[in-house]
């Protein structure tokens, strides 16, 4: 059996577990999906090492690893990996060019009696792999844009599609300006990675079509790829209507109770008020935008629904508030995108006939 592995399609398709041996800064930086983080260097290690590699050459760097890591430090590190591989054993391992360190860490292993199959030139070989594949594979799939107001439900419908693919979940953000979770946002490397597993998978699982919701270039602070996004817009574009008083609850579902509730767990007591803080701040955000007036009016309706809600821990005063940033902000500037849009649009109504349409029952 060989130990060296490109086969990057198999890895895509049966989301093969991951060891990734890289040092936590390059972790953090970007990885691929069902991979965690074990690695044989620390962060002040590598960069010891790094600097070593520099002024003295790879063998300096390499003694000077051995001497930082240490026998203690070896047994650490592969009673670690065996732990992960015990629960895992279908993993493949990786370093950042699949060279040296999943090398010395493929060879740890194997003096613990367990072979690991590591991947041929590492995170980049792999990374490479991703990125072509996922601009060829935007380029061949015919793509279908699911457009509508802001509340319409259109996150909601792409949950009952199959081919769907759902930039906002990899992104990690709802994608307007109060779509932060309470938690980071996806990197970027990671979201253009998980998008390319997506485009993969999709296109393998035999979707000659894809369905996105219509989404601007940003998806808070990830970013879809020009060359993707560009593929995506040639599609048709499908605009979901939903009535002002459905869109409010819409909204007040997802951008209040369950944001509320997230944050909660997130932050325990000061859930409510970390939520709150954020929300004032994306609507100072866009105050330019409203206006001075308008901004001080929904700064006002907010503050009063929080208030009220921490005395009788009732939502529905948000409802007014919601309802004036939909009709007055969203709205006006989310028609007068779809009166410019050079984008075909090849159906409208409501989420009942949309699926029709869709042939999704």
């Amino acid at each position: 059996m060989s130990l060296l592995s490109d086969d990057f399609l198999s890895i895509v398709l049966n989301e093969t577990p991951l060891l990734d041996v890289r040092a936590p800064i390059e972790f953090e930086k970007g990885a691929f999906k069902n991979s965690v983080n074990i690695p044989i260097l620390e962060d002040e290690e590598r960069r010891l090492v790094g600097i070593e590699y520099k002024n003295r050459g790879n063998e300096a760097a390499v003694e000077l690893a051995r001497e930082l890591i240490q026998e203690q430090g070896k047994e650490l590190r592969t009673q670690k990996w065996l732990e992960y591989l015990a629960t895992n054993p279908s993993a493949i391992l990786y370093c950042f060019r699949g060279g040296q360190r999943s090398g010395i860490a493929q060879q740890w292993l194997k003096e613990a009696q367990r072979d690991i199959i590591r991947i041929k030139g590492g995170y980049k070989a792999f990374r490479n792999y991703l990125m072509q594949e996922s601009v060829r594979t935007s380029q061949e799939l015919d793509t279908l844009i699911i457009g509508g107001r802001t509340g319409s439900g259109k996150t909601v419908l792409l949950q009952d599609i199959k081919n769907a693919v759902d930039l906002e979940g990899l992104a990690h953000h709802r994608g307007s300006s109060f779509g932060a979770f309470s938690q980071h946002q996806n990197s970027q490397i990671g979201f253009e990675n998980d998008l390319a597993y997506e485009l993969i998978q999709k296109k393998h699982a035999g979707h000659k079509t894809i369905i996105i919701e219509h989404e601007s270039h940003n998806i808070g602070q990830c970013y879809i790829p020009k060359e993707i996004y560009e593929n995506f817009m040639r599609g048709k574009l499908i605009i979901l209507h939903t009535p002002m008083e459905e869109r409010v609850a819409i909204t007040h579902h997802e951008y209040v109770a369950s944001a509320i509730k997230e944050y909660t767990e997130h932050y325990g007591d000061e859930g409510v008020d970390k939520w709150a803080q954020r929300t004032l701040l994306s609507l100072k955000k866009i105050r330019k935008r409203l206006g001075s007036e308008r901004h001080h009016t929904l700064e006002l309706l907010f503050n009063d629904a929080l208030g009220r809600y921490k005395k009788d821990a009732n939502l529905d005063d948000f409802k007014e508030f919601i309802e004036i940033l939909l009709r007055d902000y969203y709205d006006p500037m989310y028609d007068y995108q779809i009166q410019k849009t050079p984008i075909e649009i090849v159906f409208e109504g409501n989420a009942k006939k949309v699926k029709e349409f869709l042939a999704i029952e």
